[in-house]
């Protein structure tokens, strides 16, 4: 097991992580440097459902010119498709970024079991940066989180895109 730094309550300060679950969110950070390498914000998304990979998405909003396509909701798509229903009440998943309000209500709305992400989002973050949505005793489904799993390699894949996004034209970093 490894052991994986969480800040910020309600979340425990440490959460374990196994060589099983590090490994979709090696896939999960895979997806988001191929979304960096097209021009799109580099996340990256995994829905696991037992041991087997459901779907596989990064974000594609430029691609698509659609406002919707972030990494996570078209994981759930991908996921939904291929299971032959939106209810993903079993399935886990991984994604590089803290979700954003969007995600984290599709996250409730297609009942997944856990939730693992990487770093969090100080301008969009739907789990516990600005929000908690996952865990609103509101709502009919209730999220379980696993916080900052390699959030460090996920927060340096998007510094690193916003930091070329920056650079005159010509030049590198």
């Amino acid at each position: 097991m490894a052991t994986v730094a969480s800040a910020s309550l309600p979340f425990p300060d440490f959460t374990a992580v196994s060589e099983r679950e590090l490994a979709f969110m090696r896939q999960a950070l895979a997806a988001a440097e191929e979304a960096g390498g097209r021009g799109e914000v580099p996340v990256g998304a995994v829905v696991v459902l037992g041991d087997t990979i459901v779907a596989i998405a990064h974000n594609e909003r430029e691609t698509a010119s659609d406002p919707t396509a972030h990494a996570e909701i078209l994981a759930l798509r991908r996921a939904a498709a291929t299971l032959g229903s939106w209810r993903l009440c079993d399935a886990d998943l991984f994604v590089t970024m803290e979700p954003c309000p969007m995600c984290a209500g599709a996250l409730v709305n297609a009942r997944i079991r856990r939730l693992y992400f990487g770093c969090d989002d100080p301008k969009a973050g739907a789990v516990r940066t600005l929000y908690n949505l996952v865990d609103d005793p509101r709502l009919n489904h209730r999220v379980e989180v696993v916080p900052g799993v390699l959030g460090a390699e996920g927060a340096a894949l998007l510094r690193g895109f916003f930091s070329r996004l920056r650079q005159p034209e010509g030049r590198t970093p």
